[in-house]
Protein backbone atom coordinates (compact mmCIF):
# COMPACT_ATOMS: atom_id res chain seq x y z
CA UNK A 1 0.00 0.00 0.00
CA UNK A 2 1.31 3.39 -0.94
CA UNK A 3 1.10 5.63 2.36
CA UNK A 4 0.35 9.04 1.86
CA UNK A 5 2.82 11.96 3.21
CA UNK A 6 0.48 12.83 5.29
CA UNK A 7 -0.06 9.53 6.86
CA UNK A 8 3.31 8.45 7.13
CA UNK A 9 3.91 9.50 10.75
CA UNK A 10 0.76 7.13 11.33
CA UNK A 11 2.24 4.04 9.45
CA UNK A 12 5.24 4.31 11.22
CA UNK A 13 3.58 4.52 14.46
CA UNK A 14 2.14 1.55 14.20
CA UNK A 15 5.02 0.04 12.34
CA UNK A 16 3.92 -3.30 13.88
CA UNK A 17 1.22 -3.65 12.05
CA UNK A 18 2.20 -4.16 8.97
CA UNK A 19 3.67 -7.39 7.51
CA UNK A 20 6.72 -5.70 5.82
CA UNK A 21 8.08 -1.87 5.17
CA UNK A 22 9.79 -0.60 2.08
CA UNK A 23 11.54 2.89 2.26
CA UNK A 24 12.99 4.65 -0.82
CA UNK A 25 13.41 7.66 -2.18
CA UNK A 26 16.51 10.11 -2.60
CA UNK A 27 17.30 11.06 1.26
CA UNK A 28 19.13 8.29 2.72
CA UNK A 29 19.32 9.86 5.67
CA UNK A 30 15.91 9.90 6.42
CA UNK A 31 15.35 6.25 5.17
CA UNK A 32 17.76 4.98 7.87
CA UNK A 33 15.92 7.35 9.90
CA UNK A 34 12.67 5.50 9.33
CA UNK A 35 13.94 2.14 9.19
CA UNK A 36 15.25 2.29 12.39
CA UNK A 37 12.55 3.90 14.44
CA UNK A 38 10.20 1.07 12.59
CA UNK A 39 12.76 -1.73 13.64
CA UNK A 40 13.06 -0.65 17.39
CA UNK A 41 8.90 -0.33 17.56
CA UNK A 42 8.44 -3.88 17.06
CA UNK A 43 12.08 -5.28 18.42
CA UNK A 44 12.59 -2.80 21.09
CA UNK A 45 16.44 -2.47 19.94
CA UNK A 46 18.09 -2.25 17.27
CA UNK A 47 21.42 -4.28 17.99
CA UNK A 48 20.15 -7.37 19.24
CA UNK A 49 21.10 -10.46 16.86
CA UNK A 50 18.04 -12.50 18.43
CA UNK A 51 15.34 -10.21 18.24
CA UNK A 52 17.41 -8.25 14.78
CA UNK A 53 18.07 -9.81 11.64
CA UNK A 54 20.27 -7.48 10.05
CA UNK A 55 20.92 -8.17 5.79
CA UNK A 56 23.28 -7.14 3.90
CA UNK A 57 22.84 -7.36 -0.17
CA UNK A 58 25.18 -10.15 -0.25
CA UNK A 59 22.83 -12.00 2.52
CA UNK A 60 19.41 -11.25 0.80
CA UNK A 61 19.22 -15.02 0.63
CA UNK A 62 18.65 -15.75 4.04
CA UNK A 63 14.90 -13.32 4.11
CA UNK A 64 12.77 -16.16 4.34
CA UNK A 65 14.95 -18.05 6.77
CA UNK A 66 15.32 -14.91 8.77
CA UNK A 67 11.72 -13.96 8.70
CA UNK A 68 10.10 -17.69 9.92
CA UNK A 69 12.65 -17.82 12.62
CA UNK A 70 11.66 -17.74 16.23
CA UNK A 71 12.74 -15.69 18.88
CA UNK A 72 14.61 -17.47 21.29
CA UNK A 73 14.02 -15.63 23.68
CA UNK A 74 10.37 -14.18 23.26
CA UNK A 75 8.94 -11.45 21.79
CA UNK A 76 8.64 -10.12 18.00
CA UNK A 77 11.72 -10.40 15.52
CA UNK A 78 12.47 -7.85 12.85
CA UNK A 79 14.54 -8.40 9.49
CA UNK A 80 16.04 -5.33 8.58
CA UNK A 81 17.41 -5.70 4.71
CA UNK A 82 19.57 -3.22 3.40
CA UNK A 83 20.08 -1.48 -0.17
CA UNK A 84 16.90 -3.53 -1.38
CA UNK A 85 16.99 -3.81 -5.65
CA UNK A 86 14.18 -5.51 -7.56
CA UNK A 87 15.91 -8.66 -7.70
CA UNK A 88 14.62 -8.96 -4.24
CA UNK A 89 10.88 -8.92 -5.21
CA UNK A 90 10.58 -12.62 -5.86
CA UNK A 91 11.96 -13.80 -3.03
CA UNK A 92 9.59 -10.95 -0.95
CA UNK A 93 6.73 -12.47 -2.21
CA UNK A 94 7.52 -15.99 -1.27
CA UNK A 95 8.45 -14.99 2.42
CA UNK A 96 4.94 -12.92 2.54
CA UNK A 97 3.04 -16.28 1.75
CA UNK A 98 4.30 -17.60 5.44
CA UNK A 99 2.21 -16.68 8.37
CA UNK A 100 4.33 -14.54 10.86
CA UNK A 101 5.07 -12.05 13.03
CA UNK A 102 7.93 -10.82 12.14
CA UNK A 103 8.35 -7.24 10.73
CA UNK A 104 10.21 -7.15 7.72
CA UNK A 105 11.81 -3.66 7.04
CA UNK A 106 13.64 -2.90 3.02
CA UNK A 107 15.86 -0.09 2.98
CA UNK A 108 15.55 0.38 -1.03
CA UNK A 109 17.10 4.09 -2.22
CA UNK A 110 16.68 4.84 -5.73
CA UNK A 111 13.93 2.63 -6.57
CA UNK A 112 12.67 4.10 -9.84
CA UNK A 113 8.56 4.54 -10.16
CA UNK A 114 8.65 1.43 -12.52
CA UNK A 115 10.49 -0.71 -9.83
CA UNK A 116 8.84 -4.14 -8.76
CA UNK A 117 9.38 -3.93 -5.48
CA UNK A 118 7.65 -0.76 -5.56
CA UNK A 119 4.99 -2.26 -7.44
CA UNK A 120 5.09 -5.29 -5.27
CA UNK A 121 4.78 -3.01 -1.90
CA UNK A 122 1.99 -1.03 -3.65
CA UNK A 123 -0.02 -3.99 -4.68
CA UNK A 124 -0.40 -5.45 -1.20
CA UNK A 125 -2.79 -4.04 1.99
CA UNK A 126 0.02 -5.60 4.82
CA UNK A 127 2.81 -4.00 3.36
CA UNK A 128 3.94 -0.29 3.69
CA UNK A 129 5.36 1.85 0.70
CA UNK A 130 6.95 4.94 2.23
CA UNK A 131 9.14 7.50 0.54
CA UNK A 132 11.39 9.25 1.48
CA UNK A 133 12.50 12.82 -0.42
CA UNK A 134 14.38 15.61 0.99
CA UNK A 135 12.81 17.94 3.21
CA UNK A 136 12.31 21.85 2.44
CA UNK A 137 10.83 24.31 3.36
CA UNK A 138 7.87 24.99 5.72
CA UNK A 139 8.44 20.78 6.22
CA UNK A 140 11.83 21.15 7.11
CA UNK A 141 11.46 24.24 9.64
CA UNK A 142 8.92 21.43 11.19
CA UNK A 143 11.10 19.22 11.56
CA UNK A 144 13.51 21.18 13.34
CA UNK A 145 11.09 22.74 16.06
CA UNK A 146 9.49 19.62 16.55
CA UNK A 147 13.02 17.83 17.67
CA UNK A 148 14.25 20.95 18.90
CA UNK A 149 10.81 21.00 21.04
CA UNK A 150 10.83 17.37 22.00
CA UNK A 151 14.35 17.80 23.67
CA UNK A 152 13.08 21.15 25.82
CA UNK A 153 14.82 23.71 23.66
CA UNK A 154 13.45 26.66 21.98
CA UNK A 155 14.71 28.84 19.55
CA UNK A 156 13.71 32.18 18.48
CA UNK A 157 12.70 33.11 14.68
CA UNK A 158 15.61 34.91 13.37
CA UNK A 159 17.88 31.91 14.09
CA UNK A 160 15.33 29.39 12.74
CA UNK A 161 15.23 31.45 9.44
CA UNK A 162 19.32 31.55 9.56
CA UNK A 163 19.77 27.75 9.87
CA UNK A 164 17.18 27.27 7.52
CA UNK A 165 19.28 28.76 4.75
CA UNK A 166 22.52 26.53 6.78
CA UNK A 167 20.85 22.70 6.70
CA UNK A 168 21.36 20.11 3.92
CA UNK A 169 18.35 18.47 2.78
CA UNK A 170 20.14 14.97 3.95
CA UNK A 171 18.59 13.83 7.39
CA UNK A 172 21.29 12.40 8.80
CA UNK A 173 22.97 16.02 8.54
CA UNK A 174 19.80 17.78 9.52
CA UNK A 175 19.82 15.70 12.76
CA UNK A 176 23.60 16.04 13.27
CA UNK A 177 23.27 19.74 13.63
CA UNK A 178 19.54 19.37 15.68
CA UNK A 179 21.82 17.49 18.37
CA UNK A 180 25.27 19.82 18.34
CA UNK A 181 21.89 22.48 19.06
CA UNK A 182 20.59 20.43 22.05
CA UNK A 183 23.66 19.76 24.06
CA UNK A 184 24.95 23.27 23.20
CA UNK A 185 21.63 25.14 24.79
CA UNK A 186 21.29 22.46 27.69
CA UNK A 187 18.35 21.56 29.07
CA UNK A 188 15.27 23.68 28.56
CA UNK A 189 17.79 26.09 26.85
CA UNK A 190 16.61 28.79 24.23
CA UNK A 191 18.65 29.52 20.88
CA UNK A 192 19.04 32.93 19.73
CA UNK A 193 20.83 34.45 16.39
CA UNK A 194 24.18 34.33 18.09
CA UNK A 195 24.20 31.28 19.72
CA UNK A 196 23.00 29.05 16.55
CA UNK A 197 25.82 30.74 14.88
CA UNK A 198 28.24 29.97 17.28
CA UNK A 199 27.14 26.30 17.42
CA UNK A 200 26.37 25.64 13.70
CA UNK A 201 28.52 27.68 12.13
CA UNK A 202 28.98 26.79 8.76
CA UNK A 203 27.96 23.54 8.96
CA UNK A 204 24.85 22.08 7.45
CA UNK A 205 26.74 21.03 4.44
CA UNK A 206 30.16 23.36 5.28
CA UNK A 207 31.86 21.06 2.35
CA UNK A 208 28.88 20.91 0.18
CA UNK A 209 28.73 24.88 -0.04
CA UNK A 210 32.63 25.09 0.23
CA UNK A 211 32.77 23.61 -3.51
CA UNK A 212 29.66 25.46 -4.54
CA UNK A 213 31.56 28.21 -3.51
CA UNK A 214 35.35 27.09 -4.61
CA UNK A 215 33.66 26.31 -8.13
CA UNK A 216 31.91 29.48 -8.82
CA UNK A 217 34.99 31.32 -7.94
CA UNK A 218 36.83 29.60 -10.21
CA UNK A 219 39.26 27.38 -7.50
CA UNK A 220 39.08 23.77 -9.45
CA UNK A 221 41.34 22.17 -6.79
CA UNK A 222 39.50 23.15 -3.53
CA UNK A 223 36.02 22.53 -5.48
CA UNK A 224 37.09 19.05 -6.08
CA UNK A 225 38.64 18.61 -2.61
CA UNK A 226 35.51 20.02 -1.11
CA UNK A 227 33.12 17.76 -3.24
CA UNK A 228 34.34 14.46 -2.51
CA UNK A 229 34.47 15.50 1.74
CA UNK A 230 30.64 16.20 0.89
CA UNK A 231 30.05 12.85 -0.89
CA UNK A 232 32.18 11.09 1.68
CA UNK A 233 29.61 12.44 4.28
CA UNK A 234 26.62 11.23 2.74
CA UNK A 235 25.92 13.94 0.16
CA UNK A 236 23.81 12.98 -2.91
CA UNK A 237 24.09 14.28 -6.45
CA UNK A 238 20.40 15.84 -5.66
CA UNK A 239 21.63 17.40 -2.70
CA UNK A 240 24.55 19.10 -4.88
CA UNK A 241 22.37 20.09 -7.61
CA UNK A 242 20.12 22.09 -4.89
CA UNK A 243 23.02 23.35 -3.13
CA UNK A 244 24.55 24.97 -6.48
CA UNK A 245 20.28 26.52 -7.32
CA UNK A 246 20.18 27.76 -3.74
CA UNK A 247 23.77 29.23 -3.97
CA UNK A 248 23.04 30.59 -7.55
CA UNK A 249 19.61 32.02 -6.40
CA UNK A 250 20.88 34.20 -3.70
CA UNK A 251 23.89 35.76 -6.15
CA UNK A 252 21.24 36.14 -8.65
CA UNK A 253 19.45 38.06 -6.34
CA UNK A 254 21.74 40.84 -5.45
CA UNK A 255 23.27 40.89 -9.03
CA UNK A 256 19.75 41.84 -10.26
CA UNK A 257 20.01 44.57 -7.86
CA UNK A 258 23.15 45.85 -8.59
CA UNK A 259 22.27 46.10 -12.00
CA UNK A 260 19.38 48.04 -11.04
CA UNK A 261 21.39 51.01 -9.06
CA UNK A 262 21.61 49.45 -5.57
CA UNK A 263 25.12 49.13 -4.30
CA UNK A 264 26.85 45.29 -3.81
CA UNK A 265 27.06 46.20 -0.13
CA UNK A 266 23.05 47.44 0.01
CA UNK A 267 21.85 44.44 -2.14
CA UNK A 268 24.01 42.11 0.20
CA UNK A 269 21.94 43.22 2.98
CA UNK A 270 18.93 42.76 1.59
CA UNK A 271 18.92 38.82 1.89
CA UNK A 272 17.42 37.11 4.22
CA UNK A 273 18.92 34.92 5.85
CA UNK A 274 21.63 37.38 5.62
CA UNK A 275 25.51 36.19 4.41
CA UNK A 276 27.45 33.85 6.78
CA UNK A 277 30.23 36.34 7.47
CA UNK A 278 33.01 33.41 6.85
CA UNK A 279 31.24 33.06 3.17
CA UNK A 280 31.02 37.28 2.37
CA UNK A 281 34.61 36.70 0.49
CA UNK A 282 34.08 33.86 -1.46
CA UNK A 283 30.72 35.38 -2.30
CA UNK A 284 31.64 38.80 -3.79
CA UNK A 285 34.32 36.98 -5.66
CA UNK A 286 31.86 34.81 -7.34
CA UNK A 287 29.62 38.08 -8.08
CA UNK A 288 32.84 39.19 -9.64
CA UNK A 289 32.60 36.61 -11.86
CA UNK A 290 29.45 36.00 -12.87
CA UNK A 291 26.67 38.90 -13.56
CA UNK A 292 22.68 37.95 -13.64
CA UNK A 293 22.58 36.37 -17.44
CA UNK A 294 25.22 34.06 -16.62
CA UNK A 295 23.84 32.92 -13.35
CA UNK A 296 20.65 32.55 -15.32
CA UNK A 297 22.41 30.28 -17.64
CA UNK A 298 23.76 27.95 -14.65
CA UNK A 299 20.56 27.73 -12.97
CA UNK A 300 19.17 26.44 -16.10
CA UNK A 301 21.99 24.12 -16.23
CA UNK A 302 22.03 22.89 -12.73
CA UNK A 303 18.01 22.33 -12.98
CA UNK A 304 18.53 19.94 -16.06
CA UNK A 305 21.78 17.98 -14.19
CA UNK A 306 19.24 17.82 -11.05
CA UNK A 307 16.58 16.05 -13.90
CA UNK A 308 18.96 14.03 -15.25
CA UNK A 309 20.55 12.60 -11.91
CA UNK A 310 16.77 11.55 -11.00
CA UNK A 311 16.66 9.49 -14.22
CA UNK A 312 16.86 5.28 -13.78
CA UNK A 313 20.40 4.08 -14.31
CA UNK A 314 22.11 8.09 -14.74
CA UNK A 315 26.06 8.05 -13.77
CA UNK A 316 25.02 10.71 -11.03
CA UNK A 317 28.11 11.00 -9.29
CA UNK A 318 29.86 11.52 -12.45
CA UNK A 319 27.16 13.86 -13.35
CA UNK A 320 27.98 15.66 -10.14
CA UNK A 321 31.91 15.83 -10.61
CA UNK A 322 31.50 16.97 -14.11
CA UNK A 323 28.79 20.04 -12.95
CA UNK A 324 30.85 21.07 -10.50
CA UNK A 325 33.95 21.26 -12.55
CA UNK A 326 31.79 23.06 -15.51
CA UNK A 327 31.22 25.85 -13.06
CA UNK A 328 34.68 26.29 -12.44
CA UNK A 329 35.43 27.41 -15.77
CA UNK A 330 32.36 29.62 -16.78
CA UNK A 331 33.01 33.32 -16.46
CA UNK A 332 30.94 36.82 -17.01
CA UNK A 333 29.41 36.96 -20.01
Amino acid sequence: MKVETRNIGRALADAGGWRAILLYGEDSGLIRERAAQSVRQVAETLDDPFRVAQLERDTQDRLEDEATALSLIGGRRAVWVRDGQDSLAPLLTRTLETQTDTLIVIEAPGLSSRSKLRALAESRKDVASIACYPEEGRALSQTVTDALSQAGVSIDRDALTWLMGRLGTDRSGVRGEIEKLVLYAGANGRLDLDAVQDCVGDAGGSSLEGAVFAALSGNRSEADQALERALADGANPVAVARAVLGVLVRLQKVALGVESGQGRAEAMKALKPPVFFKRAAAFNQALDRWNADALARAMRETQAFELACKQSGTPDMALCRRHIASLCGIWKA
